[in-house]
């Protein structure tokens, strides 16, 4: 998103739990993945799950030395989000789960081997000066609201919460700067109303926006007009995957900058680092994040390019959005000076081959602290500037 007037507008951003059915499919795409890459961390991975009621499909395809124990992984994740209870019609001990997963295909197989790219396509990284993490703020907040609809539902604090949940914030601009709050939406699933744990509907938005919300959202930014939607619709008995069908890959925007920079169109989850819609989109991200920790742009956004079987990108792009200190074009070649961006290359960079990629699979892969998320580290500001 470009910014740059002077006029007032507003930007939203969305995220989810990860017991929202897409996400259940991510994360349960992941652990495959990441099981095969414990035991061979030179596993190729193509891993795809749908869930509907009480029934967990996963189909894909694979390379790999690993024995991996596809239902008993399936099953494992399924508790882990927490549908451990035969009351949402999907649960860990009674739902079914299917496995139909191949051999990679030789001719993908074949160009992969010699360091090329596992796939054709564009990646995007983003970053900017909104937040302590460089992300977007819009997307940042739904994210810290998703994650404590999560926290407190383990924690026992809010008892008739359930696994699924989504959250929203609108965030109002002035220029390319967050002025204020404009509205913030929270829905989760929760036991019946009337039931042992949940008195009402009206219950339910009160302690919702008194220990998810507010503890959140920075009283600094809200005011008067903010607005609060809690459950919107009322009852949100009904969810998870006997609500809507979940499939791995369809939260996307969620995955990255909540719509704030461009997305290639290439999801995450299930896919081993060969394939570039997930290693060079971390790449990206890291180059992008660098940039601005460096102090060369406030906004910026990078593209990489490759075609399939070729090492080298076909294109790097970096766009500052008129905030540069220095002509995109020269941070371009910088940017090729200095990161390594064949997918080999980059991979073992970014050290990669490691069973890292679960807990990527809710909150974002972008914006966070944990160590194993080695693209967010910001060691080549030093470089930058000596190039500069």
């Amino acid at each position: 998103m470009n910014l740059h007037r002077s006029a007032t507008q507003l930007f939203t951003s969305e995220s989810v739990t990860e017991g929202h059915p897409d996400k259940v499919c991510d994360k349960v795409s992941d652990a495959v993945l990441d099981a095969a890459l414990a035991q061979d961390p030179n596993s190729r991975v193509a891993c795809e799950t749908l869930v509907t009621t009480n029934l967990c499909i996963l189909s894909g395809e694979t390379r790999t030395s690993a024995k991996v124990d596809l239902e008993a992984v399936a099953r494992e994740t399924i508790r882990e989000i927490g549908y451990c209870d035969p009351a949402y019609l999907f649960d860990v001990d009674s739902c079914r789960v299917r496995t139909h997963v191949h051999a990679q295909s030789a001719d993908i197989a074949m160009g992969v081997d010699t360091g090329g790219a596992g796939d054709q396509g564009m990646m995007f990284g983003f970053a900017c000066r909104e937040t302590e993490e460089l992300m977007p703020l819009p997307i940042m907040l739904a994210h810290r609201l998703a994650r404590r609809l999560t926290d407190v539902r383990r924690a026992g604090g809010l008892p008739f919460l359930r696994p699924d949940g989504k959250s929203q914030v609108t965030v109002e601009y002035e220029g390319d700067t967050p002025t204020r709050i404009d509205a913030v939406v929270v829905s989760t699933q929760h036991d019946p109303v009337g039931g042992d744990t949940l008195s009402s509907q009206a219950e339910l938005r009160e302690r919702v926006r008194e220990v998810i919300i507010d503890p959140v959202v920075p009283s600094s930014l809200t005011d008067r007009g903010t607005s609060y939607h809690i459950n919107p619709t009322g009852q949100f008995e009904i969810g998870g995957p006997h609500g809507d069908t979940g499939l791995t890959g369809r939260k996307i925007i969620v995955d990255t900058y909540g719509g704030m920079g461009r997305h290639g169109g290439g999801a995450f989850s299930g896919k081993d680092p060969t394939k570039v819609d997930r290693s060079a989109c971390y790449m990206a991200r890291h180059i992008a994040k660098n940039i601005v920790a460096a102090g060369l742009a406030d906004r910026c956004e990078v593209q990489l390019a490759y075609a399939i079987g070729v090492a080298d990108p076909v294109s790097v792009r970096v766009d500052t959005y008129g905030t540069g200190r220095l002509p995109e074009t020269r941070l371009a070649e910088v940017v090729q000076e200095l990161f390594p961006l064949t997918p080999k290359a980059l991979i073992d960079y970014l050290d990669l081959r490691r069973p890292i990629y679960k807990s990527t699979a809710a909150y974002g892969h972008f914006g966070r602290s944990e160590e194993t998320f080695t693209w967010e580290r910001i060691d080549r500001t030093g470089d930058l500037k000596g190039r500069t």
